[in-house]
């Protein structure tokens, strides 16, 4: 898992838009990663939606919101669509930038054991060091508290 105070791991991802999103490029802005397992499933609805009602305030907090799972471009599209969602969603189809990130990892559910994204959330500052790592993440409320984080 990456720490606070660490330099974040560089990435290039594609985002549903059709753009490669480069961690370098969004220097000089805050960024928020949030990792979560899949899209349209209700946990992962209701944090999106979130951050999209919350999107002006972070524009203004001068951050960037970024999602990420390993969903396909084509369902990211499909979930921004179906939820007129704002925020840019990117595909980590191969999951390295989640490992690199360290949010893959083994989960059990239903007394099964499985790999798949721990729901993490990173703030990163405007000179790319890691401000703040939220952990299993509860869905409730986390975007404010990120924001908040984002515009101290």
């Amino acid at each position: 898992m990456v720490e606070t105070g660490q330099i974040a791991p560089f990435f290039t991802l594609p985002a549903d838009d059709g753009t490669q999103v480069r961690l370098e490029a969004l220097g000089g802005k805050k960024v928020v990663l949030y990792f979560y397992p899949k899209d349209n499933t209700p946990g992962c609805t209701t944090e999106a939606l979130d951050f999209t009602a919350l999107l002006p305030d972070f524009t203004a907090a001068n951050t960037v919101v970024l999602g990420i799972s390993k969903d396909s471009l084509k369902k990211h599209g499909n979930f921004r669509t179906k939820y007129d969602l704002a925020v840019t969603l990117l595909s980590d189809a191969d999951s390295d930038m989640c490992e690199r990130y360290g949010v893959w990892a083994e989960k059990k559910m239903y007394g099964k054991t499985f790999m798949g994204i721990v729901r993490t959330t990173v703030l990163i500052d405007e000179n790319g060091v890691i401000a703040r790592v939220w952990t299993k993440v509860k869905v409730a409320g986390h975007a404010a508290e990120v924001l908040s984080e984002a515009q101290s």
